[in-house]
């Protein structure tokens, strides 16, 4: 290794000069990196600039500082939910003891020396009140061959206050609006929970993915229906579309203009109207035909599309046409929550089979279904204006 001498500018020693000094001297002052979690910053250990002489030993430790920590560090956190703020956002960190949210503060503002090699460092948090923890921080590291240690202590205030989050829903802000109703009825329970149901898991399931804006506003009930609002437009569509998948039926849309932002650019509040078929699985509905004095009853078993199912007089499969869609020209009679066992009297051959009236008694021959043998005591029937239909026998109607 070359060696020249030069003198310190400060107490004028001579001052050897190293072959990686020139590779120091390239380092500048905005040098970063971390280490151990802890920010390493400053210039090289050369304290070389500008083509300057370096400082000799005794004067570069003289104003050398290991750690560069700031006086105090305020982290603000939400009362509400527990989140912190870190920059401009608003992070979900899942804790009720901020001892954590404290270290990870502190170690994010810590700047160790660049040159420092080797370096370890830790913490000992103490409690001072409920919003003060006290950091006390060891840091030790190699520089210029020495050992050098350093301690400082960064008081670490937590300041409570809301979140936007938790302003929004305070203040009751919301986006869309996912309105359930059903053509030509009221909702049944069922569908009400359900679509409260998915909803609600809707929501969790970003919650859980860290969206922050994902919440329920209000979940109202009303005699047509319910009526749910979320924070989102996103989140609207996506739980109108799931409750359409479960259901059934149409999802129409429509805007309100509610205002302007800061920018001048036009809010507006979605409307997801869920419409839910006028039929469900399990009905039994008279589809109009050319005939007006015959009937055509049918058991719903989907009505996701067009609405399928099953005629009780021959057994055939029914489905509507892509015109009627899942409200085909049709009346209600019956449904299958309303089946009897009748008692099944004798098989006439592949076609009929003679069964009791499960009200007057009477010996009735009707359709054969699928799936019915001599062994069988009872079959399951529907009876509407005197007439008895035996039920299929490989469907329970409903796509729940």
């Amino acid at each position: 290794m070359s060696e020249s001498r030069a003198f310190c500018p400060r107490c004028g020693d001579s001052v050897e000069s190293r072959a990686d000094d020139t590779d120091d001297v390239m380092r500048t002052a905005d040098t970063e990196d971390t280490v151990d979690g802890a920010r390493t910053t400053g210039r090289s250990g050369s304290n070389a600039t500008n083509g300057r002489a370096p400082l000799c030993e005794e004067c570069f430790f003289a104003e050398f500082d290991l750690v560069d920590a700031p006086d105090r560090i305020e982290v603000p956190v939400c009362s509400q939910c527990g989140a912190v703020k870190r920059g401009e956002r608003w992070v979900d960190v899942g804790a009720r003891d901020y001892t954590d949210v404290a270290i990870d503060e502190v170690a994010e503002r810590l700047a160790i020396h660049v040159d420092a090699t080797e370096v370890s460092w830790g913490v000992d948090p103490e409690q001072v009140d409920e919003n003060t923890i006290r950091m006390h921080c060891f840091v030790n590291g190699e520089v210029r061959g020495r050992v050098r240690e350093a301690e400082v202590t960064v008081p670490v205030l937590i300041s409570r206050g809301t979140c936007d989050r938790c302003g929004r829903i305070a203040g009751e802000d919301y986006a869309a609006t996912i309105q359930v109703r059903a053509r030509d009825r009221t909702p049944d329970d069922d569908e009400r929970s359900a679509s409260i149901e998915i909803a609600r898991s809707y929501v969790a399931e970003r919650e859980d993915a860290g969206d922050r804006n994902a919440f329920i506003t209000e979940i109202g009930e009303r005699d047509e229906g319910i009526d749910v609002r979320v924070s989102t437009t996103q989140i609207g569509a996506a739980i109108a579309d799931r409750i359409v998948r479960q259901f059934g039926g149409r999802v129409d849309r429509s805007r309100t203009l509610v205002t302007e932002d800061g920018d001048g650019n036009e809010v507006y509040r979605m409307a997801y109207a869920v419409r839910l078929p006028p039929f469900r699985p399990g009905d039994v509905i008279d589809v109009a035909t050319d005939d007006p004095g015959e009937r055509d009853p049918v058991i719903v078993e989907s009505v996701r599309g067009n609405l399928k199912g099953t005629r009780l007089r021959t057994g055939d499969r029914y489905e509507a046409n892509a015109e009627d869609g899942d409200a085909p020209d049709a009346t209600v009679i019956g449904s299958a929550e309303d089946r009897t066992a009748a008692t099944l009297v004798a098989i006439e051959d592949e076609h009929a089979i003679q069964v009791l009236d499960p009200e007057t008694y009477e010996t009735r021959t009707v359709r054969r279904p699928e799936n019915v043998d001599r062994g069988a005591e009872t079959v399951d029937v529907v009876k509407t204006d005197g007439t008895v239909y035996p039920l299929p026998t490989d469907s329970s109607h409903s796509e729940e």
